[in-house]
C-alpha cells in the first residue's frame, strides 16, 4: 500500500510540474549530443586526400563531457559503432562498448553492421553495455529494446530506435537468420502514438539514412527529433521537415553533433545545432578513455605492424561507392586472378578505408577489408551479369555500398536514367557482352549469398541442382571456385607480398555517359 501511494505521489508531482511549467510559459533547455557510424575509428587518422589527422575518440569524449556540463544533456549513438576498424574488429567490438561505457552513453540504436560478428557476439556486446541498445523494428532478438524513456532535469524524453530494413542484405545474410526487420515507418508510427502522451519530447534514433529519415519525418507526425546515421552524412546544421528536426554527425568520430532544444511545456520553441569537428587540434583528451584506447591499440600494433609491401601512390578506398577507384581495381583484379575468372565484381561498400602511399602494413589491409569474406566464382549469363551491373548502379544517388568495382570488363552507365535502365555499353575483355553466353564471374561469399541485394549471384548458385550450404561454405554446379578457408584480405596480403610494390591506376573501367 505504501509503495502504491508513493508511486501515486510521484506521478501527481510529475504532472503538476508539467502543467505548472506550461502555464507559466517557462522555457527549459536541454542538449542532445550525438555520433553515428563510428566504425571503431578510435585513434586519429588521416582521411584520403587530407594532410591533417581527423577524429580520435579520446578528444571527442573530452569535448562531450565539457558540453554535458553546460546544461542537461543526453549522449546518443545512431549505430554502426562496433565494427569497421582493426581497433574494433580484432576484439569483435568489445573495445568499443568499453569506451562507450566510460563515456556514459545514454542510448544507442543497433546498426546493420552491429550484426557483422553474428547474433551470439551481438548478444554479448549488448549484455556488456551499460546503456540501452534499441531496435524497435527487429523481431527475434529479445535483448534489443524498442525504446527507452530518459528523465532529463524533469523533462521526459522518449527515444525510439529503428534500423534499416535492408540489414539482411547489408550484413552477411547468415547473420540475420531467424530475424525479421519490420517496416520502420509503421513501427515508428506505432511507438510514437504510444509514447506521445507519456513524454514531452519524442526522439527517433535512426539507422536508416538521411533520405529515409526525410520520408519518415514527412509521413509520421509527432516526431520532435530524428538523430540519424547509416548514410554517413555531414549535416552541419539541423534540417526541418514540418515540425521535425533532423540531424546527423558524419562518420568515424570526425564530428560530434550538438543539438540544443528549448521547450515551453511540450512544445519545442527553438532548435539550434551544429557539428563540432574532432581532431588532435582540440588538444584536450579524456584521460580515462585515452588510456583504454591506447591499451587496445598496443595489442593491435603488436599484431598488425608488420610491413608487407609498398604503395607507390595513394590507394583510394573512400570513393568506392560512386566511381571507379584504383584500390577497387586492385582488389577486383586480385579476386579475378585468384579465382581464374573472366570477370570480377565486388561491392564498393566492402572496402572501408584508403591505403596511403608508402609502406603497407597488415593493419592497412585489415582496415581496408575488415569483413570476413572469402572468394567465390560463379557462372553467370550475360543477361545476369548485365542485371548485376544494373543493380550496382541503381542507388548511386545515395552512394549505396552496392556500387560495383570491377575487373575484366568495362561499362558505361547514365545516372539520369531510371534504375534498371542505366547500364549502356558493356565490354568483356574488350568485346561486347553476349547475353546468352556464360561468364565466370569472381566475387565474394557476401554477394554470392545475395548480400547488398545482388540477387543474380544468389539465384545462379541456388539454381544449381546440387546446391548445398555446408558449414558456411557454398557448393553447387554454378560455383567454379570457392575457398572458405582463406579470407579475402589474406589473399590481398599474399598478393602484395609477392609483388613488393603496387601502383594501381584508374583505367576507365566505369564511365558515365548517355
Amino acid at each position: 500500500m505504501k509503495k502504491a501511494l508513493s508511486c501515486f505521489i510521484r506521478v501527481v508531482s510529475f504532472l503538476v510540474l508539467i502543467f505548472s511549467a506550461s502555464a507559466q510559459g517557462e522555457v527549459r533547455e536541454i542538449r542532445i549530443l550525438h555520433v553515428n557510424d563510428f566504425h571503431g575509428f578510435a585513434t586519429p587518422h588521416r582521411p584520403f586526400g587530407s594532410q591533417e589527422p581527423a577524429g580520435g575518440i579520446a578528444y571527442l569524449a573530452a569535448l562531450a563531457e565539457a558540453l554535458r556540463n553546460e546544461k542537461p544533456s543526453l549522449l546518443l549513438s545512431a549505430g554502426d559503432m562496433i565494427q569497421g576498424s582493426d581497433w574494433a574488429n580484432l576484439f569483435q567490438g568489445k573495445s568499443v562498448v568499453e569506451v562507450m561505457n566510460r563515456m556514459r552513453f545514454d542510448g544507442m540504436v543497433v546498426g546493420n553492421h552491429e550484426f557483422d560478428f553474428g547474433q551470439k557476439v551481438l548478444r554479448q556486446r549488448i549484455g556488456e553495455a551499460r546503456f540501452p541498445v534499441l531496435g524497435a523494428n527487429v523481431e527475434g532478438l529479445e535483448v534489443l529494446k524498442p525504446y527507452t524513456i530518459q528523465d532529463l532535469a524533469g523533462i521526459r524524453i522518449g527515444i525510439i530506435g529503428v534500423v534499416t530494413e535492408d540489414t539482411p542484405v547489408t550484413t552477411h545474410p547468415s547473420n540475420a537468420v531467424g530475424l525479421r526487420f519490420l517496416a520502420a515507418e509503421e513501427t515508428v508510427r506505432r511507438y510514437v502514438e504510444s509514447l506521445r502522451n507519456r513524454v514531452e519530447v519524442v526522439v527517433v534514433l535512426s539507422h536508416l539514412g538521411l533520405y529515409a529519415d526525410r520520408l519518415l519525418a514527412e509521413r509520421v507526425k509527432g516526431i520532435d527529433v530524428i538523430v540519424g546515421g547509416h548514410s554517413h552524412t555531414k549535416v552541419e546544421r539541423p534540417l526541418r521537415i514540418g515540425e521535425t528536426v533532423l540531424v546527423q554527425a558524419w562518420e568515424h568520430g570526425k564530428a560530434l553533433g550538438v543539438l540544443d532544444l528549448a521547450l515551453e511545456g511540450r512544445k519545442i520553441v527553438s532548435a539550434r545545432g551544429h557539428l563540432e569537428i574532432i581532431s588532435p587540434a582540440l588538444g584536450k583528451t579524456d584521460e580515462s578513455v585515452e588510456a583504454l584506447v591506447l591499451s587496445y591499440q598496443k595489442k593491435v600494433d603488436e599484431l598488425l605492424e608488420e610491413v608487407v609491401g609498398e604503395a607507390e601512390n595513394d590507394l583510394d578506398g573512400e570513393n568506392v561507392r560512386k566511381r571507379e577507384t584504383n584500390l577497387g581495381n586492385l582488389i577486383a583484379d586480385i579476386l579475378r586472378e585468384r579465382a581464374g575468372a573472366q570477370v570480377a565484381v565486388i561491392n564498393g561498400g566492402g572496402i572501408r578505408r584508403s591505403i596511403l602511399k608508402g609502406p603497407i602494413r597488415l593493419r592497412d589491409v585489415y582496415g581496408a577489408l575488415p569483413f570476413d569474406n572469402y572468394i567465390v566464382a560463379v557462372r553467370l549469363t550475360g543477361t545476369q551479369l548485365r542485371e548485376t551491373l544494373e543493380h550496382g548502379v541503381s542507388r548511386i544517388e545515395e552512394e549505396a555500398g552496392r556500387f560495383p568495382q570491377v575487373s575484366g570488363l568495362t561499362f558505361t552507365f547514365n545516372p539520369s536514367e531510371p534504375p534498371g535502365r542505366r547500364v549502356k555499353e558493356i565490354l568483356v575483355s574488350g568485346r561486347p557482352i553476349v547475353l546468352d553466353q556464360e561468364y565466370v564471374v569472381a566475387t565474394h561469399d557476401f554477394l554470392a549469398a545475395g548480400g547488398d541485394g545482388y540477387r543474380a549471384f544468389g539465384e545462379a548458385v541456388k539454381s544449381s541442382k546440387d546446391f548445398a550450404l555446408i558449414g558456411g561454405a557454398m557448393k553447387g554446379e554454378k560455383l567454379v571456385y570457392s575457398n572458405p578457408g582463406q579470407w579475402l584480405r589474406d589473399v590481398v596480403i599474399e598478393f602484395i607480398r609477392s609483388r613488393g610494390k603496387v601502383s594501381p591506376l584508374l583505367e576507365g573501367r566505369i564511365r558515365e555517359g548517355k
